[in-house]
């Protein structure tokens, strides 16, 4: 059987079903499945934009609330890291529901059920309301959480392995912009004096919408369905785990700061919200734009590569972190933190980058070659994204636990930051070792290991 190559890939029935799909396929590609896949990556950036708007939605709403409400410091990061656990956890599922349902199905489910913990808090959020209701409605606004593992498995399955880089990017950074949106959302409440029962209220339409925009305009890819072993496949193999711990030092970091960055301001620097809510957007909104550019940095000199340096850099703006928030420098604690935002978006894309590429080597070095070749690491890498971002989510709960024992701890973050500091030096040297010493010393063996299997090389991923 042979991939269409001329004409658009049928339904195969109704609800907008794609029967065949080869986007690794070059005329295919050119004169059908570029168009069709940039259309759903379209409507899947919007539908995970607001999901991480609503997931971090508690990021700002602790903002608003004052003594009046009774919470300690210790509670607002107890909050935040319950919802943060929640988002990582669900994402397990949300992998699977694109195998059982479909992308373009999952997708119209998943921005629907964005409602329940939105009009939940929009009920509850007002001063007398206990601890434990809020907890228990924060929990529910980890759902917007799932939409991320989701959304980059069914677009992975779209693009070819040599734009998955720059797609994946693109899909994770336009719903990681979610954050710093919902934060400017939250400053312009602010600023005009309303109260967070008005954010709430902005975003209940724009849910309705982005569920309407995916029933009229995405598709469902038929050989992505039913295919749920392929996450049991993706959970035996060492390097789903393996990326995990370095999509914790990425995207962990990410998460975990967007929800922490103003509670850490105003607790540590005496700022108030209003003051909080000025600076704490641009930290992820720089790193939800360069997200993209991390991918395409990885598509050109390797993920693996990009990610090592990545880390470094990582590193040492946690070491100015540190002085600075030994020195109770407000200024450079701010540009420092910024810094370290950029660059874990930047980490983002050259990790996720690294998947496929993983997948696609074991495929060759199994000996597989052209349309088997792709779709293994196809149906593998889509699988194990849902997985890592799971786990690279927990990363967001660690950071937020961590700033709580270390303001009861010290009454500042410093203690926290140099945990941290400690981890990314763990990621550098994990990536240093699984994928890139491997190149180095294949580099020197003798000729005769040409005459064996193919050989695993992870430098380029």
């Amino acid at each position: 059987m042979t991939a269409p190559s001329t004409a658009p890939a049928p339904p195969s029935r109704g609800g907008r079903w794609i029967q065949q799909w080869d986007p690794e396929d070059e005329t295919f590609w050119k004169e059908t499945g570029e168009k069709v896949a940039r259309r759903n990556l379209l409507f899947s950036v919007l539908s995970e934009h607001i999901g991480f708007s609503i997931w971090t939605m508690w990021s700002v709403l602790v903002l608003f609330m004052g003594p009046e409400y009774g919470l300690t410091p210790a509670d607002k990061f107890l909050l935040t890291s319950m919802v943060t656990l929640v988002g990582a956890v669900v994402r397990v599922p949300y992998t699977f529901a694109v195998a059982i349902f479909g992308g373009r199905n999952w997708t119209i489910v998943s921005a629907a059920l964005l409602l329940v913990p939105t009009v939940a808090a929009f009920t509850v959020m007002e001063p007398g309301t206990s601890f434990n209701t809020f907890l228990l409605v924060g929990l529910l606004a980890g759902i917007g959480g799932g939409n991320f593992a989701s959304s980059m498995t069914n677009i992975n399955a779209f693009f070819p392995l040599r734009k998955k880089g720059w797609a994946l990017g693109l899909n994770a950074g336009g719903g990681n912009i979610g954050v710093p949106v919902l934060q400017l959302a939250g400053l312009a409440v602010i600023g005009a004096s309303g109260g967070p029962r008005v954010l709430l209220g902005i975003y209940i339409p724009f849910i309705v919408v982005a569920a309407v925009l995916a029933a009229l305009f995405m598709d469902n890819i038929e050989n992505v369905k039913n295919d749920t072993g392929a996450a049991k496949d993706a959970a035996k193999d060492a390097h789903t785990w393996i990326m995990s711990f370095l999509y914790i030092g990425t995207f962990g970091s990410f998460i975990g700061y967007s929800f922490a960055f103003g509670q850490v301001l105003t607790n540590q620097f005496g700022r108030t919200p209003l003051e909080a809510a000025y600076v704490t957007f641009i930290g992820p909104l720089l790193g939800s734009l360069i997200r993209p550019f991390g991918g395409w940095l990885a598509d050109k000199y390797g993920g693996a590569k990009i990610t090592l340096y990545n880390y470094v850099g990582m590193g040492v703006a946690t070491a100015v972190l540190i002085a600075a928030s030994m020195e109770k420098s407000l200024a450079l604690f701010t540009v420092a933190f910024v810094v370290l935002f950029v660059l874990t978006g930047l980490g983002n894309g050259s990790t996720y980058k690294m998947i496929p590429g993983i997948f696609q080597t074991k495929a060759v070095a199994k000996g597989l070659e052209g349309e088997a070749a792709a779709a293994y690491g196809r149906r593998l890498s889509g699988a194990s994204m849902g997985l890592i971002g799971a786990v690279g989510a927990l990363g967001g709960v660690g950071i937020n636990l961590a700033f709580r024992q270390s303001f009861l701890s010290y009454g500042s973050g410093t203690g926290a930051f140099v945990a941290f500091l400690a981890f990314y030096a763990a990621c550098f040297v994990v990536t240093w070792a699984v994928y890139l010493r491997r190149s180095a010393s294949r580099s020197q063996a003798t000729s005769s290991a040409s005459e064996a299997k193919p050989q695993l090389s992870y430098a380029e991923v």
